[in-house]
C-alpha cells in the first residue's frame, strides 16, 4: 500500500468517526504493550483486581491485539462523550448514581457505532477483517488510547483529554488495515493530586495506581457480597459507581454537554428523594433503568448498597 493510500484510508476513518459523534479518533500500531505488561502483571499480584476475577484471564491477549484479529495491524481508538448538561441533585437531598449510568448502557449506543464504522471502512476501503470492543474484551483501551494520542492516564488512572477532561467512554477497533499512526501526548497532571486528595476510601494508592478492590464502584457495583464494614460512612451517598475522583479534576473544566439522547436520565429520578430510593420497588427499578448499567446489581444489588448508605 502506499503513503498516499494509507494516508487517505486514515482520513477517511476519522472523518467518519468524526460524523457519527466521536469526540476524538486516534490510530496506533497494532502491537505487544511492553510498558504496560509489568505494570499489570504487579497489579494483579497485589489483588487489585478484587473479586473481578475476569481481569486475571487472558493476560497475554490483553497485552497484544494481534492474538484476539488475526493479522492486526491498527488499533483505531475512540473517545465518546457521556458528560451531562443536566445533572442529578449532588445536594444530599438524594442518592447519587456515576454519570456515565445516567441512560442507555454504553455497550449498546456505542457498539452500533462501532458496527457502522467498520462496515464503513469495508464499504470504502474494501475487504478488511477486525473487531469493534466496548469495554467487553480483554482489551487495555487506556493504553491503546495513551498511545494513539488521544490523553494521558491521569493519577486517579483515567484517560485525561486537554480539550474534553475525562468523561468520556473508550471504544476501539482492531483492524489488519495498515493506517498512519499517531503518537502519545505529554502528562499534564503536573504536582495536582486533587483525585489523590479527595478519594474517600483510599484506592489511588499511589499517583497513577489505583486499588481496584477499594473503589467506590467496585464496592456498589462489581461485589456481590456484604460491603465490608470499616467501609461505612465513606461512600459520600455514591450507590452506584462514583465519580468523586473526575469531579475534582481541574482538567474536566473543560467537558462539554454530550449529544447523545439515550444518554439522558429517566425524568423522574430527577425528583427523587432517599425515602423513594429506600422504597424503591422491582416494577420501578425495571422502568428507571430499563436499559441502565444500573441493571447490572440488580434490584437486591442496589437495595444493599442503598441498606449500606444509612
Amino acid at each position: 500500500m502506499t503513503a498516499l493510500h494509507k494516508q487517505n484510508n486514515t482520513r477517511l476513518i476519522k472523518q467518519k468517526a468524526q460524523e457519527l459523534g466521536f469526540l476524538f479518533c486516534g490510530i496506533s500500531q497494532a502491537e505487544f504493550l511492553e510498558d504496560e505488561a509489568p505494570l499489570l502483571e504487579k497489579w494483579l499480584k497485589n489483588n487489585m483486581q478484587g473479586q473481578m476475577a475476569y481481569m486475571e484471564n487472558h493476560f497475554d491477549k490483553r497485552l497484544d491485539p494481534r492474538l484476539l484479529v488475526e493479522d492486526a495491524k491498527s488499533v483505531v481508538s475512540l473517545l465518546y462523550n457521556y458528560f451531562p448538561e443536566k445533572r442529578l441533585p449532588e445536594d444530599g437531598s438524594t442518592l447519587k448514581i456515576s454519570k456515565y449510568a445516567y441512560g442507555v448502557d454504553y455497550h449498546f449506543v456505542i457498539k452500533e457505532k462501532l458496527k457502522e464504522l467498520l462496515n464503513f471502512i469495508r464499504e470504502e476501503i474494501g475487504e478488511v477483517g477486525g473487531r469493534a470492543f466496548v469495554d467487553s474484551a480483554p482489551v487495555l483501551e487506556k493504553a491503546w488510547a495513551k498511545r494513539s494520542g488521544l490523553g494521558w492516564q491521569g493519577k486517579h488512572s483515567n484517560l485525561l483529554n486537554r480539550q474534553a477532561g475525562s468523561f468520556f467512554f473508550i471504544a476501539e477497533l482492531i483492524i489488519d488495515l495498515d493506517l498512519e499512526h499517531d503518537g502519545p501526548v505529554k502528562d499534564y497532571c503536573g504536582t495536582c493530586t486533587r483525585c489523590i486528595d479527595a478519594c474517600p476510601t483510599d484506592a489511588i494508592v499511589e499517583p497513577y495506581v489505583v486499588d481496584g478492590s477499594k473503589c467506590i464502584s467496585y464496592f456498589t457495583i462489581e461485589l456481590k457480597e456484604a460491603i465490608p464494614a470499616e467501609m461505612k460512612g465513606k461512600f459520600e451517598d455514591w450507590a452506584f459507581g462514583c465519580d468523586i475522583c473526575q469531579d475534582v479534576c481541574p482538567w474536566n473544566r473543560f467537558s462539554k454537554p454530550h449529544n447523545e439522547p439515550q444518554f439522558e436520565f429517566h425524568p423522574d429520578l430527577a425528583l427523587y428523594t432517599r425515602k423513594d430510593w429506600d422504597e424503591i420497588t422491582e416494577d420501578v427499578f425495571q422502568v428507571l433503568f430499563r436499559k441502565s448499567p444500573v441493571k447490572r446489581t440488580r434490584l437486591s444489588g442496589l437495595k444493599r448498597n442503598i441498606e449500606f448508605l444509612k
